[in-house]
């Protein structure tokens, strides 16, 4: 009984002498490696850190949308975390050749599940780094009028006219024809007006003048210009064009269209809509 007990014993410190060997022996020759591994992780958070404040303050110079800086750092962030976690799993023995096979299969699968929401993201970076328009714009595209009110990475909002809300995709936008209708500070109102093959020229291009000329908001420079535009199946129509600031076109445009009605009415001149002349022949 005691012999066994002993023989228990001695086999119990072999194994613990032989767990010890063996540890010492892996410490020995990984722990150099696990040390300078865990340094180089700490010292590389601590220079992504550096390199995204430095990104940061770039991007905030060159006036980046603050949407977009906060998604590339993110961005960036990842990619940097990504890279130092492969280069500490090398250091420590890990196979990485696999885990970065995996890793692009992963992306390219990813990438392809999700090709639309990335043409819009990218999209949304193109517009929002070279600011093709901005939220408060008015724009036209897609068939929709209306103000932006927020651009974000994957679409942007729009607000018609009667308040009814869009939302675009970016890659539309940043790949389609976008009308911005008053990001420049002046515009010309171009209106046209309708008379009658029996009225004075003259006489309406001069009523015409003096109530545009009368009016503060036409700028001086561009001078306004009337012309005869045409000469319509039932008129003669005569066409204005006069500059006037962006915020007031619309004021300006449906404006003169109701003092010229007035003016027209006071000094009997027509405006005429569309008729036809019917001649009847009588068969002898």
């Amino acid at each position: 009984m005691d012999e066994s007990i002993d023989e228990t014993l001695k086999q119990g410190a072999d194994t613990v002498e032989l767990v010890t060997q063996t540890a010492i022996e892996l410490g020995m020759t990984y722990g150099p490696k696990l040390l300078l591994a865990l340094f180089v992780l700490v010292i590389g958070f601590w220079v992504i850190g550096i390199l995204l404040r430095g990104v940061d303050r770039a991007l905030d110079s060159a006036k980046v949308d603050a949407t977009l800086t906060r998604f590339l750092h993110s961005i960036i962030s990842v990619v940097l975390k990504l890279l130092l976690i492969v280069v500490f799993a090398s250091m420590i023995g890990v196979e990485t050749a696999s885990l970065i096979a995996m890793l692009g299969a992963a992306g390219l699968a990813i990438g392809l599940a999700l090709q639309g929401s990335l043409a819009n993201f990218a999209g949304g970076v193109l517009i929002l780094l070279f600011k093709p328009f901005k939220a408060g714009d008015i724009i036209e595209s897609q068939g929709y009028l209306g103000r932006v009110r927020e651009i974000q990475i994957f679409n942007t909002i729009l607000l018609t006219l009667d308040n009814q809300r869009v939302i675009i995709p970016n890659s539309l936008l940043s790949n389609g024809c976008v009308t911005n209708l008053f990001c420049e500070e002046t515009r010309r109102v171009d209106v046209t007006f309708g008379i009658s093959y029996e009225d004075d020229i003259t006489k309406v291009k001069k009523l015409l003048h003096d109530l545009i000329s009368s009016d503060e908001r036409v700028l001086k420079d561009p001078a306004f210009e009337i012309y005869v535009s045409a000469h319509a199946d039932s008129s003669i129509n005569i066409l204005t064009r006069c500059w006037v600031k962006s915020e007031d076109y619309w004021p300006m445009h449906f404006g003169l269209i109701e003092k010229v009605k007035f003016a027209f009415d006071e000094n009997d001149i027509t405006i005429p809509f569309p008729q036809r002349d019917v001649h009847l022949h009588q068969a002898n």
